[in-house]
């Protein structure tokens, strides 16, 4: 085990130019791995095997002391970086970029699947010193002749057990088979399966091992609390979870992309910030997802393990576990998406009674308690999200020399009403509806058949009756909601627009762009129709003049918009398409309520239980 007392970058033995760059991207104190890593590298004639949970700075632990080594007056490739996704693969090579800014003739290229190889053939051509890539793609380069690797001399796997859980294990093989022998190899690792250790005695010599933890272990950051419900209820819990962290910045987890589609189509339809990463996503559709994650204009994002990898976001509150998964060891790289950089972070996970023991699993693997917590009550949540507006509206900005002029007609409307009783009305303006929506809402939490006995003896009967006429109420208070809304609907006016499937717009696409030109925090959005060249969609008649005025003869992906109002009022499904410019539905043909960073509530028939408050701010 490697040891070191360094604590410093400038004492790590890189160049100046290094070393500026890094300081200028506000680089204080290397994190633990780059501590062990960077020297070994700089110094050892060695392999390494380097365990590290994500978020812990790896790509700098072996970023830097490459670019310290590299050549950059010989024209060839002499480092050769593997990532298990395009989307980690462009992120180590965007970081490389910035960590050599301040070097001369230092040249990177990335290549991966999913885009045109041409283009990337065109980069090899200008003779890059380091290549970052996945390993599909890097074998096809390779097969074409188009990657020469005889004159490699550092091979970098980075998160190698998720390109082994990935399928790319041949791949892996020929690619280390055709590098040089004399060649260094550094394996980056979160977990250590059987595969890594098959790998190392194969393809790397005089290894040494260095860790910025234990095995096969979880952040320290991290807390971990799991929910036991039955499993029909696992979706309501989700959404109490939610509501009970009005901050939340998360991704909940599922198993397959059929349950990923359908659990970010009811969390969008019941007023959540939220959208859907998966495998049927175009790479253009999927870019977009993620930019937007990135930028926090999403809330929750709703992704399968595979569609997930990749996705590089530091500040994540909470990673939730919607399901477990099928290999307990992809929790450890879950639950590793948050609590990173040093910060805190939260893992959840949602079971039913019959998982239970796999809690106990889990804490041996992670090597950390879990906490059994209660799923929260309307009572609970009701007041979490009330003083959490309170906070909101308390610590706004108030410009008074905007407002001014506008003030003494609000006084005068206020006129006669005190203090607490404008509160009172303030309050209750803002959060009727969400105190109705949590007005006797049931309990969640797993009752096991032993304690419901103990507790209601032989009467588990009126037991259940009760429940069950809650659940009567419930559905008879959701259909009183939704004819409200329907009500409230028929305030919109239909425009159209020139942007459409071609300029890759989507439901959540067309209500981003609305939200960001218009910044109208309380606007509905109706109904929503994409068409290849063009789209319709409803809009709150409040706002027509404004949202013409700020739209329409903006660019937005460098088109210029036109936007009108259509001469009469229709519901979408009224309207008659050609064959060829039919609508692209919004999925289960319901209006997509996704804005960036504000929530509408829209005006679909199938909408079920929708709430019209901001969940960020």
């Amino acid at each position: 085990m490697v040891e070191t007392s360094f604590q410093r970058f400038d004492q790590l033995g890189l160049k100046d130019e290094i070393l500026s760059a890094i300081s200028e991207l506000g680089f204080e104190m290397p994190t633990p791995i780059q501590q062990k890593v960077i020297p070994y590298i700089l110094t050892s004639p060695n392999d390494l095997v380097a365990m590290a949970q994500t978020g812990t700075g790896k790509t700098a632990a072996f970023g830097l002391p490459i670019l310290n080594k590299i050549d950059v007056n010989e024209p060839s490739v002499q480092a050769l970086i593997l990532s298990p996704t395009r989307e980690l693969g462009m992120q180590i090579a965007k970081d490389l970029e910035h960590y050599s800014k301040n070097m001369n003739g230092i040249r990177i290229a990335s290549v991966y699947g999913g885009a045109a190889i041409y283009n990337q053939i065109k980069e090899l051509e200008k003779k890059p010193q380091i290549v970052v890539g996945t390993p599909g793609r890097l074998v096809d380069l390779i097969n074409r002749k188009k990657l020469k690797i005889n004159n490699i001399k550092w091979v970098v796997l980075d998160e190698a057990d998720e390109m082994l859980s990935m399928g790319f294990k041949e791949d892996m093989n020929t690619i280390l088979a055709e590098t040089p022998t004399e060649r260094n190899t550094f394996l980056f690792s979160a977990t250590m399966p059987k595969e890594i250790e098959h790998i190392a005695r194969n393809y790397m010599r005089n290894t040494e091992q260095i860790s910025a933890g234990q095995k096969n272990i979880g952040a320290k950051t991290v807390q971990h609390f799991y929910y036991v419900v039955n499993a029909k209820d696992r979706y309501n819990a989700l959404k109490r979870i939610a509501d009970i962290n009005p901050d939340i910045y998360g991704i909940v987890f599922c198993r397959t992309r059929m349950e990923t589609k359908e659990v970010a189509d009811s969390l969008m339809n019941d007023g959540y910030n939220a959208d859907a990463l998966h495998g049927d996503l175009s790479q253009a559709q999927r870019d977009y997802v993620m930019q937007r994650f990135r930028n926090s204009n999403l809330q929750i994002l709703v992704a399968t393990d595979v569609a997930a990898r990749g996705l590089d976001v530091t500040d994540l509150t909470h990673v939730i576990n919607y399901n477990l998964p099928d290999e307990l060891e992809a929790y450890i790289h879950r639950s590793g998406r948050t609590g990173r950089a040093g910060k805190e972070g939260i893992s959840i996970t949602i079971i039913h009674s019959r998982e239970v023991h796999k809690i106990k699993e889990l804490e041996r693997k992670v090597g950390k308690s879990f906490e059994h917590k209660q799923v929260p009550g309307g009572k609970e949540i009701c007041s979490k999200q009330l003083l959490h507006m309170v906070d909101k509206v308390k610590n706004v900005s108030v410009d008074t020399e905007q407002i001014n002029p506008f003030m003494p007609e609000v006084y005068e409307k206020f006129d006669g009403l005190s203090r607490e009783e404008i509160i009172q009305h303030f309050v209750s303006a803002e959060f009727n509806r969400f105190i109705e929506y949590y007005k006797d809402a049931r309990d969640l939490n797993y009752v096991s058949e032993k304690r419901t006995k103990r507790e209601y003896g032989d009467k588990t009967n009126d037991r259940y009756e009760r429940e069950e006429r809650g659940n009567r109420n419930e559905k008879q208070e959701r259909g009183e909601r939704n004819n409200r809304i329907e009500r409230d609907s028929a305030n919109y006016t239909r425009f159209y627009i020139n942007l459409g499937k071609n300029n890759n717009m989507t439901p959540g696409a067309l209500m981003g762009i609305v939200n960001k030109y218009t910044k109208l925090h309380d606007a509905r959005f109706g109904g929503i129709d994409i068409m290849k060249k063009f789209s319709f969609f409803d809009f709150d008649s409040r706002y027509s003049k404004q949202l013409i005025t700020a739209l329409h003869g903006n660019i937005v992906d460098d088109v210029t918009v036109i936007l009108e109002q259509t001469k009469h009022e229709t519901k979408p499904e009224t309207k008659t398409f050609s064959k060829s410019e039919r609508p692209e539905k919004s999925r289960n043909n319901r209006s997509s309520n996704r804005g960036d960073k504000t929530f509408y509530s829209g005006s679909s028939k199938n909408t079920e239980k929708k709430r019209n408050f901001s969940r960020r701010k």
